[in-house]
């Protein structure tokens, strides 16, 4: 069935959302919604060089998504109201590096997609040296606060969500 379907939750989903964007059951969109659903994942597949990731802790996923939506919310408010109604001069815009623990690829990767998703911050760059993350923000007021955001409403779900199985009986 692997072999297949690399991916079946995806392949469901695909075909779903064929038959939503067409908004009909007809027989050729749902044998094409299937077979987007079989194809699309089979020439994915080499795509995912570690492996598909597991999600071990899904109710800390959906808090996770729960806050980052609160977050986006809430900084589309303040970037906008910055935009329109600051001076310029009063705009504190700088880079800042913030340590992470993470080390997953996938752990990483959706790190970069909450942070880049955010209006007013954008991962600049991971600095593999010092594993540290080269981050842009807007309008700075308090870099400790955005280190400390950073790794306690984003970095610890995602460890526990992408790293937990891999930790244990593993000190590093």
């Amino acid at each position: 069935m692997t072999r297949v379907l690399p991916f079946p939750v995806v392949s469901l989903a695909l075909c779903a959302l064929w038959l939503m964007l067409n908004q009909s059951l007809g027989a050729a969109d749902v044998l094409f919604g299937a077979v987007l659903g079989v194809a699309i994942p089979l020439l994915g597949r080499r795509l995912q060089p570690f492996g598909y990731p597991r999600m071990r802790a899904p109710l800390t996923f959906v808090r996770l998504m729960a806050t980052a939506t609160v977050e986006v919310v809430r900084s589309c408010f303040n970037v906008c109201r910055l935009i329109l109604f600051s001076k310029y001069p009063a705009i504190r815009s700088q880079f800042i590096l913030v340590p992470l623990t993470i080390r997953d690829p996938y752990g990483l990767a959706m790190l970069s997609c909450l942070i880049n998703m955010t209006p007013g911050t954008v991962w600049v760059e991971l600095l593999p040296e010092r594993h540290e993350l080269s981050l842009h923000v807007f309008d700075l007021h308090d870099a400790q606060w955005w280190i400390d955001t950073i790794q306690r409403r984003y970095e610890q779900p995602l460890i526990e969500i992408f790293e937990t199985e891999k930790n244990n009986g593993n000190p590093a």
